[in-house]
């Protein structure tokens, strides 16, 4: 028998990812790999279950490109609310609260775009996580990242493992073909993480609210753009004293905003955009 899935194509700034409504899948496990490789499947940077929570709230269940599973994504999140509006589940203008691994997220969802906020970030190696002292942290200081070349890093966690790498270079120019795998894998990271190189720009007026960055994320590779590693970069480059408590993150898929409320909570903002629906033979994918 033909298993038929149906399916959403959204992107945002270029980190694109299918969206399934859980009672809209076959039974069994699907091939998140197959049905994400951009030359014999659809192809995405990952694949979105959406399912009932309690109340009128919506669950995230995010596997990554590679399989492996993902406890939170900025750009997901808001692809969701996306998908619930275009379904006449909400409307735009409305919130929306989606429950993820890392939490529970409002979303505010608009005609193009969502803002979601993302939570406080921490701090401590134990919750990052990264190998050391529990409660030291790891901010600006330097890490050598092969080659016998150190740049001044942060880490931290925005639902999930980031590694911040702040360069005065043109972040195009570093292989992350090469060195994104080796710094993912990183032994100081047990669970591996995502991997930001940024440098500081002009937005134009000079005062430096911009940063130009290259993501290299867990499970996918690089990425066009990454939410949480919007939220990483901006919350480590404020930290450091590098930039206002809000700044536009650019990356090669385009722009986002991020804001640091006085509470501490991270709020992420950017375009959305639908790309296809389509009904998906998984079987021809095996």
């Amino acid at each position: 028998m033909t298993r038929s899935l149906p399916l959403a194509k959204f992107q945002a700034s270029g980190n694109d990812f299918l969206l399934v409504d859980e009672l809209d899948a076959p039974e069994g496990p699907l091939d998140v790999p197959a049905l994400c490789d951009r030359w014999t499947g659809v192809g995405a940077d990952g694949l979105i279950r959406v399912g009932r929570a309690s109340g009128d709230r919506y669950r995230f269940d995010l596997t990554n490109a590679d399989g492996s599973r993902a406890e939170m994504s900025g750009n997901g999140v808001r692809c969701l609310a996306a998908f619930l509006r275009d379904r006449g589940v909400i409307t735009s203008g409305s919130e929306v609260e989606v429950v993820t691994i890392a939490g529970t997220r409002r979303v505010v969802v608009g005609e193009h775009d969502a803002t979601v906020s993302m939570g406080i970030p921490n701090f401590t190696k134990a919750s990052i996580p990264m190998r050391g002292a529990a409660w030291e942290t790891f901010l600006a200081q330097p890490f050598e990242i092969g080659g016998g070349l150190t740049l001044t890093a942060s880490a931290l966690n925005m639902g999930n493992p980031h590694l911040v790498l702040f360069t005065d270079d043109d972040p195009a120019r570093y292989h992350l073909e090469h060195l994104g795998p080796a710094l993912e894998n990183h032994e100081l990271f047990p669970e591996r993480t995502n991997v930001e190189f940024a440098r500081i720009a002009s937005d134009g007026d000079g005062d430096g609210a911009a940063i130009e960055v290259r993501v290299w994320e867990r499970g996918v590779g690089e990425t066009l753009a990454c939410g949480t590693g919007a939220c990483a970069v901006a919350v480590a480059a404020n930290e450091a004293g590098l930039v206002p408590t809000s700044v536009t993150v650019l990356f090669r898929g385009g722009p986002l905003s991020v804001r640091r409320l006085p509470d501490g909570e991270v709020l992420l903002a950017g375009p959305v955009r639908h790309v296809f629906d389509a009904t998906v033979d998984t079987d021809a994918l095996s």
